[in-house]
């Protein structure tokens, strides 16, 4: 008879290290849930090591049942700064431990944990050296990288990088080619759901500049004073942000027609019941890492249109998606284009989203690539290993 083989990190402890596990942390809070859950898939335990969002409510829910340790921030959010985050990583009796963003005051702190127990630390960036984002704030960045990041970045036992778009950039950047490309899980494929769905084109994410929600409204908004969407046709933007970027959003909504929406933020079922309602997801972003919405689309079995920044090429490749480029002039082309699609034709592209989100990002594929990078690292101890 066989011998059962032990799960690959059974008895482990990893830690997962993030600024925010809140709705506050976008994309990055959400990676950081679904890796909690791949762990623990694996036969590991996760431990959540986050800052605290005071007052946010929905911070217990969303770690119920998960180890999690919120530790008081101290100044300005942008900072992250936490004095008593070391002591609690190292309270915390962690065998790995895994940096989920980076510019912050986590990054000292793991690089601190690093060097005093000599294990293992993985650094996830989440985007965060793509060329656009380093641009911004640079003379922050170039102190950050002087005081902090640097030290942090040759403490990583491995960087892991979402696409490998991001691993060139992490190379450039760090210096380092100990790069680990593995995507984002999707989350679980929806089976069942509407085949005829209305003319609704949704956005679903964070409100902030490099959304480029500016350029879509625009766009749609010409669109309609020519009379060129089809009769029903709507935008929602769905979504949440700080008070700078919704003040933004309000004011490039002042002269939109009727049909364009902004209803907050969406999360849990909310979510999911828009998702499976739209004919398509729309994400014209100026800078990603790997947009959870898309995934979360394609499970839903929408079709996509986004740029290129999303680093998703899979979803062109496959039929998934239509690249809506960036300007005003070539999201109107692709949202008449998109809304004039025949039923036969649309259903191509919702099929092609759902094996994408059964196949190349489905949770046991990212679960495997895991595993193995891991146990990889558990093996090596705190060396590097490339």
């Amino acid at each position: 008879m066989r011998q059962a083989t032990a799960p690959a990190l059974a008895g482990k402890r990893i830690g997962l290290l993030t600024t925010s596990i809140t709705h506050l942390g976008g994309g990055v809070a959400e990676a950081v849930l679904a890796q909690a859950g791949i762990v623990r898939g694996l036969g590991g335990m996760p431990v959540i090591v986050a800052l605290d969002d005071r007052g946010d409510s929905a911070a217990p829910a969303r770690t119920e049942g998960t180890e999690t340790r919120l530790v008081a921030r101290l100044g300005p959010r942008l900072l992250g700064f936490a004095p008593r985050l070391l002591s609690e990583l190292r309270a915390a009796r962690l065998d790995c431990l895994h940096l989920h963003g980076i510019w912050q005051y986590p990054s000292y702190a793991a690089a601190r944990w690093a060097g005093e127990t000599g294990r293992p630390c993985v650094i996830s960036p989440h985007g965060m050296l793509d060329p656009w984002i380093t641009a911004r704030g640079r003379w922050k960045k170039a102190l950050a990288r002087a005081g902090y990041e640097r030290g942090s970045w040759r403490a990583a036992a491995l960087f892991h990088a979402l696409t490998a778009r991001e691993a060139a950039d992490i190379a450039r950047e760090t210096g380092r080619s100990e790069v680990a490309v593995i995507p984002n899980a999707a989350p679980r494929f929806v089976a069942q759901l509407p085949a005829q769905r209305d003319p609704e084109v949704l956005y679903l994410g964070r409100i902030h500049p490099k959304k480029n929600l500016a350029a879509l409204i625009a766009a749609w908004s010409r669109l309609a004073a020519q009379s060129r969407l089809p009769d029903g046709a709507r935008l929602t933007i769905a979504g949440w942000g700080g008070p700078a970027d919704l003040a933004q959003l309000n004011r490039d909504l002042a002269g939109a027609p009727p049909s364009v929406r902004f209803v907050g933020p969406s999360f849990g079922a909310d979510k999911a019941a828009r998702l499976a309602r739209a004919r398509f997801l729309v994400l014209p972003s100026l800078s990603e890492g790997l947009p959870m919405s898309v995934l979360e689309a394609w499970s839903a079995q929408t079709p996509v249109l986004m740029s290129t920044e999303c680093n998703l090429p899979d979803g062109f490749v496959a039929g998934a998606a239509l690249d809506c480029g960036m300007e005003i002039t070539t999201l109107e082309s692709t949202l008449v284009a998109a809304l004039a699609l025949s039923q036969a034709q649309w259903q191509a592209m919702s099929g092609a989203a759902g094996t994408l989100a059964r196949g190349t990002f489905a949770a046991e594929t990212v679960m495997q690539a895991w595993s193995d990078q891991y146990g990889r690292l558990l093996a090596a101890g705190g060396r590097r290993t490339g």
